[in-house]
Parts: C-alpha cells; sequence; structure tokens
C-alpha cells in the first residue's frame, strides 16, 4: 500500500520508550518468554498491522501470524500473533496498539462511506483531504486505502486546485478563466480542478479548458441541479462535492450525480476497539 520508512517506525518507538522499560526493570520479568494477541471486539477493517510487524522485527519478537491492513475483522477475531521477552513485548504493546487501534478506525469509517456511496452510485469514488493531523499523513492515508477510499491531495505540489483565496489575487473567476490555457500550458501534465460555491461560476468554467469542478458546501438538493447543469454543457468534467459530507448524508451526495466526494470526516471518530493479551509462555 503505503511505504512507511524504518526512520519512522525508530521515531515512534523512541518516542514511547526513549531509554528503559523502567516497570519491566524493577519487576524482573524483562527476560521471561510471552506471547502477545490483538483481537479486535467489534466489526471493522484493520490497518497498520505491516508497522506493527516493522516494531516486532525492531524488538526482536517473532511473528507467528498476521492479517494484512485492509482485511475485515469480526468480533473476536485474532489477527496479530507473536512471541517475544517480557520485556521486549510490553515495548512494542502501547505504540502498536495506538497505531492499530487509531489506523483501523479511519479504515472501517472509509469503508462504511465507500459502501454507503457505491450503494447510490457503483461508481463514485471516496477521497480524503490533505486534514490529517500533522505528522500522521502517512498512517492516514495508508488507513483510507486500506478501507476502500483514496486520497484526495496529498500535498500542495501534487495537484492544481483553484480556490477563492487565489481568485482573490487574480481579480475573479473570469480572470482565471482567461488565463486557464496558460496554467495548462505550464502544468501540461496535471488536470486543473476549481473550486465554487454557486451554480453562475460553474458554468462560467464548464467549457473554460478545466477538467474538474469541486463544489463547496452545496446542499444535496440545490448539487443535483448544478451537477446537471454542467454535465449537459460538458460531459466530461468531473464533479467533486465538499464540505461537510458525513455518514449521514454521503448517500444524499452520491445522488446528486457528483463522481467524486470529497471528505474529511474519515479522521474524525472513535478508534477502533482492539483488545491486546500479553501471557507467559
Amino acid at each position: 500500500m503505503i511505504y512507511i520508512p524504518d526512520s519512522r517506525i525508530d521515531y515512534f518507538i523512541g518516542e514511547d520508550v526513549p531509554y528503559i522499560d523502567l516497570t519491566t526493570l524493577v519487576l524482573g520479568i524483562g527476560s521471561e518468554q510471552g506471547k502477545i494477541r490483538f483481537v479486535s471486539r467489534e466489526d471493522s477493517v484493520i490497518s497498520g498491522t505491516e508497522e506493527v510487524l516493522k516494531i516486532c522485527q525492531k524488538l526482536n519478537i517473532d511473528v507467528i501470524n498476521y492479517l494484512p491492513s485492509g482485511t475485515v475483522v469480526k468480533p473476536g477475531e485474532e489477527f496479530i500473533e507473536a512471541v517475544g521477552k517480557a520485556g521486549d513485548l510490553h515495548k512494542a504493546w502501547k505504540i502498536s496498539l495506538n497505531i492499530v487501534e487509531y489506523c483501523s478506525g479511519i479504515a472501517t469509517r472509509t469503508k462504511r462511506l465507500v459502501d454507503m456511496a457505491q450503494s447510490v452510485k457503483p461508481k463514485v469514488t471516496i477521497v480524503a483531504t490533505r486534514k490529517n493531523f500533522p505528522g500522521t499523513k502517512d498512517l492516514a492515508i495508508k488507513a483510507v486505502v486500506a478501507g476502500g477510499g483514496f486520497p484526495h491531495r496529498l500535498g500542495l505540489s501534487e495537484t492544481i486546485l483553484v480556490f477563492k483565496q487565489h481568485l482573490n489575487f487574480l481579480g475573479g473567476m473570469a480572470n482565471l478563466i482567461k488565463m486557464i490555457d496558460t496554467v495548462k500550458t505550464r502544468a501540461s501534465e496535471k488536470k486543473v480542478i476549481v473550486e465554487v460555491d454557486n451554480l453562475e461560476e460553474a458554468i462560467m468554467l464548464c467549457n473554460s479548458g478545466v477538467d474538474g469542478i469541486q463544489f463547496d458546501k452545496v446542499p444535496p438538493a440545490e448539487l443535483i441541479n448544478y451537477v446537471t447543469a454542467v454535465k449537459e454543457i460538458n460531459p466530461g468534467i468531473i464533479a467533486l462535492g465538499a464540505g461537510g459530507i458525513n455518514e449521514k448524508n454521503i448517500a444524499a451526495y452520491a445522488g446528486t450525480g457528483i463522481d467524486v466526494v470529497v471528505t474529511t470526516s474519515v479522521y474524525f471518530g472513535k478508534p477502533a476497539d482492539i483488545g491486546v493479551t500479553i501471557d507467559k509462555v
């Protein structure tokens, strides 16, 4: 899915175990052999298990079996089992649990949105914004992909997405339209998307050469008319819906005819409920 470099794994471990596990040390149990198991307590799409494997490898823990990110698990289903010294298992425990719980929460929410939207429009795509918590983008995007979604924009360097804030420096939509050919010449291999919140500007853009129109915070009842209008003018234009789309309204948005649902909601919610046991063997 997404490559997470060893430097990130080392950072995760070092953040939680900067020197020693004091509790295990003073109890004198560090050299005892043990087994760690991760079990889902609810229906989930798991994500982050590959990172747990790397953490185990770094800490000399042998993984017996695991399920890859993107696997749907049921309550009570075990998805990671590993053996090693008690001291190493306790070092890996909470780091691994935090990664799997948070990432699986994102993956599970993403899958719910994908299933709900595609039950209305099978070919609609669910994409997650770049509004993830700073420092977590690699794990967050991996979780979105594990849940069946895709990233909207991985960063400002990747795509051309024109907002009202850009138009304020250009003198408005009309001036942007005048320079679309120049924009496409400067970045000929990139698609140009423009965000609007009204039908008038959307119609202005239809035959300007832009590749897509992103409708921001337009209610579904209005958006269906917007999408119909622009598709009649330019059937090939990509229509994206954004702004406040979540599980409560995604079916309505998918029914408007948009090609892409843009959402931030997958990042916000409770982590997956995962249980961990560490036993002596």
